[in-house]
């Protein structure tokens, strides 16, 4: 599974983000070392901080975490295009110069680097290396390694590391331990990006070709788990590195407490569930709140050696849904996407699927102070797409709202009103099939990963809501190599998208929704969203000084991205819910930032019921 979760302390989330983006007005000029650096203002964190707030220090070493992940991994390297590595793997054995305090919106403190210097502007970033660092093998880390690691995944990884390797105009040693990256473009948030790049042995690529490795050659990493063993397909262990470099240090108080964390793989989620109701795993998160109600309530849980555990959620809601793939000529048309909006009957398949427990994604921002709102642009909103006005597609200046059905099983309204959208754009049907003026039936795949039972429950309801529409469309499944090699190929028409955003988006918006993504194999922007106004607005994001500015950006790109209907939304998750043994304890804090892949397993610990 590879979607990313977020989860925070329930009704924060806009009075957080406007008190701590208030700093902003006076952004303080950061010119010597310090121990962490913030996107506005002032780490929270002082320099001498015992560890972080979520975490417990005290918290016993020792047991294990055993999650699971339905299809399966033919590569160890997560880094690279080639192979399909087990999600986890990138957060739990790699690090970077710098750590993220999860309970601010974004702040960075010395993890592989004691400090960070930038420049008046933040034009440049220099990181000074900890004495001590070292990797799994015991050899140093060294500036030569942070230069060639940036240089190596900058031109030779994985598409979300190139876009910050365009930006740096060049990489430096300018002392024995420090490191400077000077940027060719104004983009305060690059110092912080810049900090978060894994870092990797320069030594062990020597004669290696490592855009094409896979098993044979596991990349080396400094964090505190390293790869104990594993069976293509079936699991992967890592086990705890008592050796491991950083443990003394605050950012690590509290933090990797499991000897082991292990991942076992399973063909569907139902299978999955019925392994965690065995005993085979110990932990599992659960999306679907109607499960969780109906299908937890097994021996184990009744004996009280199974908890639920459930973390609120205030985080933007994201993106989760059918992505339409608008390089295609079908889904160019925003009123044949608008169509097949008004086809998806959410009210009737959320009933089905989930009971109606879990309330529909309306932007994707939604639930925070982020999100678009209702009605006609004003304000600062207004000015930053008015430059545009003339090329945005309708909805996005006057207002757009998802379309609701009326909860029935024929959607007769929604209907009628798809196939006027469809005939104004070209499609007529005749003999029950919609066809376009050459003639051609409106027939497309939609593309799933084996295992994704919900999305697929959806997917088949929608296939006959669109047949009364005269359109064919044939739900295809894919293991999960095939499926992430098919999409980083764009070789799909509709297929599932899930997009977690944080309290202080930036240059990650350009990589999931800018231009340069359009024809970029292996991009994250899947639907192929051509908007010159989008990178106009990343900029006003991340170069935002106050809380007003970097608002209405965001406000300004979510009617872009909601109003293009690119995507048909689904349900949002609302909180997480966790499954687990009673072993498993976690701290009472979670941070803002949610109970994430940073919160379960990294602060957890195992502690045993003798």
């Amino acid at each position: 599974m590879r979607s990313v979760f977020f989860h925070a302390r329930a009704g924060i989330c806009g009075a957080f983000l406007s008190l701590t983006l208030a700093t902003a007005l006076a952004i303080p000029v950061q010119a010597e070392p310090r121990h962490g650096i913030a996107m506005y203002g002032d780490p929270a964190l002082p320099q001498d901080f015992v560890s972080l707030p979520y975490a417990n220090p005290n918290a016993p070493k020792g047991g294990a975490f055993v999650t699971g992940n339905t299809g399966g991994f033919d590569s160890l390297n997560p880094f690279v295009r080639k192979g399909t590595a087990p999600w986890q793997l990138r957060f739990l054995a790699y690090e970077s110069l710098m750590g993220r305090n999860w309970d601010e919106p974004f702040a960075l403190y010395g993890l592989l680097a004691e400090s960070v210097e930038v420049g008046k502007q933040r034009e440049w970033v220099e990181f000074t290396l900890r004495e001590e660092a070292r990797f799994s093998d015991g050899s140093p880390v060294t500036v030569e390694d942070v230069i060639w690691s940036y240089e190596t995944l900058g031109t030779k990884g994985q598409a979300r590391y190139r876009g910050l390797y365009t930006q740096i105009e060049k990489i430096e040693q300018t002392a024995p331990r420090k490191v400077r990256m000077t940027f060719n473009v104004a983009n305060r948030e690059l110092a912080l990006v810049a900090g978060l790049r894994p870092i990797l042995q320069k030594a062990q690529w020597e004669g290696k070709d490592f855009t094409r490795s896979g098993f044979d050659v596991t990349p080396i990493g400094t964090a505190p788990y390293v790869i104990d063993s594993y069976e293509p397909n079936r699991f992967l262990s890592l086990k705890r590195n008592e050796n491991y470099w950083g443990k003394d240090l605050p950012l690590m108080q509290g933090v990797a407490n499991f000897d082991e964390i292990r991942i076992e793989f399973f063909g569907d989620e139902a299978v999955l569930l019925e392994a965690f109701k065995a005993g085979v795993l110990n932990v599992k998160r659960e999306y679907n709140a109607n499960k969780w109600k109906t299908a937890y309530d097994f021996p184990a849980k009744q004996r009280g050696e199974v908890v639920l555990s459930e973390f609120k959620d205030a985080k933007p809601s994201g993106i989760t849904g059918f992505v339409m793939n608008t390089r295609k000529p079908m889904f160019a048309d925003w009123r044949v996407r608008e169509a097949l909006t008004l086809a998806f009957n959410f009210e009737y398949m959320n009933e089905v699927v989930t009971g109606g427990a879990q309330s529909r994604i309306t932007s994707y921002f939604s639930g925070t102070s982020l999100g678009m709102g209702h009605g006609a642009a004003t304000g600062g909103v207004a000015e930053l797409l008015a430059p545009f006005k003339d090329s945005l597609i309708p909805g996005v200046m006057e207002g757009y709202a998802l379309p609701a059905s009326d909860g029935t099983k024929r959607n007769r309204k929604n209907l009628r009103r798809a196939i006027k959208l469809l005939d104004d754009a070209g499609w007529n049907a005749a003999d029950g099939t919609l066809r376009n003026a050459d003639g051609e039936a409106f027939t497309f795949t939609i593309l799933l990963p084996l295992g994704a039972g919900e999305m697929k429950a959806f997917a088949s309801i929608y296939v006959q809501s669109l047949a009364r529409l005269g359109i064919e469309a044939i739900v295809e499944t894919a293991d999960n190599a095939q499926f992430v090699a098919r999409q980083g190929s764009f070789d799909f028409d509709m297929s599932t998208i899930r997009r977690g955003f944080s309290l202080s988006p930036g240059n990650e918006q350009a990589k999931y929704w800018g231009r340069a993504g359009v024809d970029t194999l292996g991009s994250h922007n899947l639907p192929g969203v051509n908007v010159p106004a989008v990178e106009a607005l990343v900029e006003a994001m991340v170069n935002a000084k106050d809380t007003e500015g970097l608002t209405a950006a965001v406000r300004a790109l979510d009617r872009i991205l909601t109003a293009g209907r690119y995507v048909i939304p689904t349900y949002a998750f609302g909180k997480t819910r966790i499954a687990h043994s009673r072993e498993l304890k976690h701290p009472e804090n979670v941070p803002v930032n949610g109970a994430g892949y940073w919160y379960a397993p990294p602060v957890w610990w195992f502690e045993s019921a003798e």
